[in-house]
């Protein structure tokens, strides 16, 4: 499965949003209990491993001047959820490069 989510900012920013909030990718996840591990393997991917549903589903986010990509290869058991998870990708991929608001 791959979705683009477009942004306008330079590969620095997105790059430096996306590590500040990392931590938040777990948050995402549309299923109880899941896990995320998470590590930047080059300077504009960040490789990940998610634990949901007693499956291990590995992706990646590349980071690229107009959209950040992310891919991830589901399982054929997990396929039904596809929608959801492709329409949680943009939907929190663009909140995570949102500017954080001061408080």
């Amino acid at each position: 499965m791959r979705v683009a989510v477009p942004h306008s900012l330079p590969r620095e920013e997105v790059r430096r949003r996306l590590r500040e909030r990392t931590g938040e990718i777990t948050d995402h996840i549309p299923f109880p209990g899941a896990t995320v591990e998470s590590d930047w393997v080059s300077e504009d991917r960040l490789a990940l491993v998610v634990g949901a549903m007693g499956q291990s589903i590995q992706g990646h986010v590349d980071v690229e001047d107009n959209q950040m990509v992310f891919e991830v290869d589901l399982p054929m058991m997990l396929s039904f959820v596809e929608p959801i998870i492709a329409k949680g990708f943009r939907e929190q991929g663009t909140k995570m490069l949102e500017a954080p608001k001061d408080d």
